[in-house]
């Protein structure tokens, strides 16, 4: 119920229809679609912040963070995540759209793919791409994401997030659904100890955390995603996006909510936030972590997520991935 009433919010105040995502130990992820909540995806990079968006707005920094332009799209599809490897930037959206740009985000091209199912999620490792998303749908390239192949998932719950670390790919999806795989081409359940959504995944310091519905932080520690426990949280407010950096995880959600962690998702504190908007993806990157979300909504911090300001933005279209 929670999350249809999201939903419908998102929709009505945008009139139009979810990090990590990753591919570093400093990298977060989640990304969403026009009949789901949300996802969003992070991770480390080349230095140019890139942000997916609804409409297929594609967002640009070469500046930390502090500013971004709109850069060329070649879709109108809602995108929700972004992966960076190989010097090449994946994003992924609705309807099997994948488009990539191999010059730092300065232009993007389409790329097609084996199935029409909307993605929500993207990852790089171990010179792969993996994306995830509705029913379960999890796809792999080898080739920098010039070509995909369908991968076998044990799940036909919508996967929300996707994140590597450790030699190990891990997404997460509704009904507390998580996966991992150690190839990116068959994935494998594991035991969750949360039936709530989960929306977004992050790793860092051996230890990967996914956050969701009604505040919920789950952590793994010990064996690379096997085994699960929850974390306390300080709010009922729903969380979609977990990024890390600098021994730091940060967690982002409704109504501008920004969680802080600096003991590996043990235990975590609210933190002042500059906007009620609402809050969907967040990575890290050049020492500053960016936020992003609703109205085309941008924040940075500069101090391992301890302040924010605003960004400016050229957009007032909702995002949902943030990519580095």
């Amino acid at each position: 119920m929670i999350k249809n009433i999201l939903y419908t919010f998102l929709i009505a105040s945008l009139a139009s229809a979810i990090i990590s995502c990753g591919g570093s130990d400093d990298s977060s992820g989640t990304s969403s679609s026009s009949d789901s909540t949300v996802t969003t995806e992070s991770l480390s990079g080349n230095g140019v912040f890139i942000l997916a968006g609804l409409s297929g707005n594609i967002l640009r920094s070469t500046n930390k963070g502090s500013s971004f332009d709109n850069a060329t799209s070649p879709t109108s599809k809602n995108l929700y995540g972004v992966a960076f490897g190989n010097s090449v930037f994946v994003l992924v959206g609705d309807n099997g759209t994948i488009v990539k740009s191999t010059d730092n985000g300065s232009s993007f091209e389409s790329i097609t793919t084996p199935t029409t199912n909307t993605f929500f999620g993207v990852g790089f490792g171990n010179n792969n791409f993996v994306a995830a998303g509705i029913s379960g749908s999890i796809v792999k390239s080898t080739e920098s994401g010039a070509s995909w192949d369908n991968a076998t998932s044990p799940t036909a719950n919508y996967l929300r997030g996707i994140i590597f670390g450790n030699n190990i790919f891990v997404a997460v999806g509704d009904s507390g659904n998580i996966v991992r795989s150690d190839d990116g081409s068959s994935f494998d359940n594991v035991t969750s100890p949360v039936t709530t959504d989960l929306y977004g995944v992050g790793f860092g310091n051996s230890t990967f955390v996914a956050v969701g519905d009604n505040g919920t932080i789950v952590r793994s520690t010990t064996d690379n995603g096997s085994s699960w426990d929850n974390a306390t949280s300080p709010t009922t407010n729903n969380l979609y996006g977990v990024g890390f950096g600098n021994n730091t995880f940060v967690a982002v959600g409704d109504n501008g909510t920004i969680l802080r962690s600096t003991d590996n998702g043990s235990t975590w504190d609210n933190v002042t936030s500059p906007t009620s908007n609402f809050l969907i993806g967040v990575g890290f990157g050049y020492n500053a972590f960016v936020a992003a979300g609703t109205y085309g909504n941008i924040l940075r911090s500069t101090d391992n997520g301890s302040s924010w300001d605003n960004a400016t933005s050229p957009t007032a279209n909702q995002l949902r991935g943030v990519g580095f």
